[in-house]
């Protein structure tokens, strides 16, 4: 995989997010007469794979719990394999309300007309990405972009992570004016797959530098799972927004008009210590499509073909 030249630059939206909407969602159940949810409807919840793959059901098990309470409805979580597979069960309807980052987001708007972003971490308003370095390589944590990045062997996340490599690949055209295919002289660079596993490598020097969410690396650390003498934070880029709640029109087919706001409103409120703790936040804020403006436009220079 190879990063294109100036105007295609960066990272493609995902090819298999591309599959077709369904116009009626039959499985799913449709709303009785007078607005009320047909009995056998059932919403299904789905977040992107961005750290261990494995364990999804039981780590959003507390947020689906949340939502089925709060809302009095029936809620399903569906484990997706990658980012791309998450985004196209929203574009399909297999999924009706998602887990997605700013890019992914971004995506499965796009494919379905009418689909809403409504809702965020606090921290996702003002999100971030860590550059990280082995602690052989002698980096140290600097105010400045980390040019001496280009000379060492470096990993990304998922292709299609807003913090693991859009953005980051966005700070290194800004910091360097060159792609990361120009920027980088060990090639190829690597694509981790989630956060975690980027962490993981660095430290254990499979890969010198990489860059990942500031979330996972400090929750690693705080746990004990990486070493920050090791796996050394260098450089922490500026904010972005990013993670979000992206709800699908079905949804007010199957519960009835107004669904969707009064959801938005039952996340908003969420004070659910486990549901919260589920997706890393510790509150939930309302938002809507143009939050993410500003990532939709990075995402129009930053491509991957």
């Amino acid at each position: 995989m190879q990063l294109m030249g100036a105007g295609a630059i960066g990272l493609a939206l995902l090819a298999s997010s591309c599959g077709k909407k369904k116009e009626e969602a039959e499985s799913q159940g449709g709303a009785a007469a007078g607005g009320e949810p047909a009995a056998e409807a059932v919403l299904k919840f789905s977040a992107i794979p961005d750290v261990d793959t494995t364990g999804q059901s039981e780590k959003y098990k507390p947020m689906a719990d949340y939502i089925a309470k709060a809302m009095g409805i029936k809620v399903e979580f569906v484990p997706a394999i990658d980012y791309g597979a998450s985004v196209e069960k929203f574009h399909n309807a297999d999924i009706q309300v998602a887990w997605f980052g700013g890019v992914t987001g971004v995506q499965a708007r796009e494919g379905v007309s009418g689909a809403r972003a409504i809702i965020a971490g606090v921290e996702d308003l003002a999100f971030k990405s860590y550059f990280i370095a082995n602690g052989s390589t002698g980096l140290i944590e600097s105010d400045t972009f980390p040019k001496e990045i280009a000379d060492l062997t470096f990993t990304f996340g998922s292709s299609g992570s807003t913090s693991g490599c859009v953005m980051p690949v966005h700070f290194i055209m800004e910091a360097s004016g060159k792609t990361p295919d120009a920027f980088f002289t060990k090639k190829p660079f690597g694509f981790s797959g989630a956060h975690d596993k980027t962490a993981l490598q660095v430290q254990e020097g499979t890969f010198q530098a990489g860059v990942m969410n500031y979330t996972n690396y400090d929750q690693m650390v705080a746990d004990g799972t990486i070493d920050p003498a090791k796996c050394v934070k260098i450089w922490e880029t500026p904010a972005y927004a990013d993670y979000n709640f992206t709800v699908h029109p079905e949804l007010e087919k199957m519960f009835g008009e107004g669904f969707i706001d009064k959801l938005q409103t039952a996340l908003a409120a969420c004070e659910d210590e486990a549901a919260l703790k589920a997706l890393g936040r510790t509150k939930l804020v309302k938002v809507d499509n143009d939050t993410f403006a500003g990532i939709a436009s990075v995402m129009e220079k930053v491509k991957f073909e």
